[in-house]
């Protein structure tokens, strides 16, 4: 026994609402022992450790079926149903691809404040958990591709400003983007959302990306109507600075333009967006208006006698007969 602890020294444990992965202390209400030091004590607390009772600090070691070398933790192609619990606590690279992830918890990566890099695709993702991303300040590379998405709602990303890429492409159900969804993504500079379900984007989405190099927006049902027309204009004067997939980007409607290129469309094609009435106009309508209903009111009277005499010509020629 070493010469300055005392023969009364003790040892806590702590058990209870201790939870895996958890980067919060033990909270009130745990349970706290008190064991005497040294003596038998030390065999058991030796058990304790050996059988797993006494909780290890979590994220120092690597998950069962992931790798994990130089800060980058790969967990793909392991056909997984869940997140792993317990990353390491300095992950700077997750890849979580290829597997079979239906949900994310909330608070999944509070730990993880090194994140730069975090690959989700091909999963079986619906939906992402609100303020998944609140302490990802860091993470700059995010892909979501091949997934089961339908929204991307307002401040999906939220504090996670560091952003420079995002892939949600080949969402299939990828029905609505939020006006707000990517407020705040100063430094995005990639943004896919090709191949989805999308027949309109809002330009609000994206009037806030000063950053914006590439905009992937092929292989969606896009309608083109006149709501169509602000995002393209947006789209047009900044083609220069943002490279677009033009080839692969086609309408899906109106009719009249199934199938045309979406960046083929000119203020000409939209020019039916922008009839207005004139004073001349309104009164020309409101005189055929007078007209029409004139017309109606005489064709009517003149039905009326016209019925009136066939009815009295019918009662004459039956009272002759008579």
């Amino acid at each position: 026994m070493p010469q300055n602890l005392h023969p009364m020294a003790t040892i806590t444990i702590w058990t209870g609402s201790l939870q895996p992965g958890s980067c919060l202390p033990p909270r009130m209400g745990d349970i706290c022992f008190q064991l005497p030091w040294p003596g038998p004590t030390v065999l058991l607390v030796s058990l304790f450790l050996a059988a797993g009772v006494l909780p290890a600090e979590a994220g120092t070691s690597c998950p069962v079926l992931c790798t994990c070398q130089n800060q980058v933790v790969d967990c793909s192609s392991q056909r997984l149903f869940s997140v792993p619990p317990d990353l390491p606590r300095d992950t700077r690279n997750l890849s979580l691809a290829h597997n079979r992830i239906a949900t994310v918890p909330p608070g999944y990566l509070t730990c993880y404040i090194e994140l730069r890099v975090l690959d989700l695709r091909n999963n079986s993702l619906q939906a992402l958990p609100a303020g998944l991303f609140l302490h990802a300040k860091r993470l700059a590379h995010l892909d979501l591709s091949y997934n089961n998405l339908s929204l991307v709602p307002a401040d999906m990303f939220r504090e996670a400003h560091g952003l420079v890429h995002i892939d949600l492409s080949h969402n299939p159900w990828l029905r609505r983007v939020h006006p707000q969804a990517f407020q705040g993504l100063l430094q995005l500079r990639d943004l896919d959302l090709s191949f989805g379900g999308l027949a309109f984007l809002s330009l609000e989405a994206l009037e806030g990306l000063p950053g914006l190099v590439t905009l992937q927006i092929g292989g969606n049902p896009w309608v083109c109507g006149c709501t169509m027309e602000p995002l393209l204009t947006w789209l047009r004067n900044r083609i220069q600075r943002c490279t677009a997939d033009s080839q692969l980007a086609e309408c899906r409607g109106p009719p009249e333009v199934e199938g045309a290129p979406l960046f083929s469309l000119t203020e000409e094609s939209f020019k039916a967006c922008h009839l207005t009435l004139t004073l001349d106009d309104y009164l020309f309508i409101a005189f055929v208006g007078f007209v029409v209903s004139i017309a109606s009111v005489a064709t009517n009277f003149l039905l009326g006698i016209t019925a009136n005499c066939c009815h009295r010509w019918s009662k004459a020629s039956e009272e002759e007969e008579i």
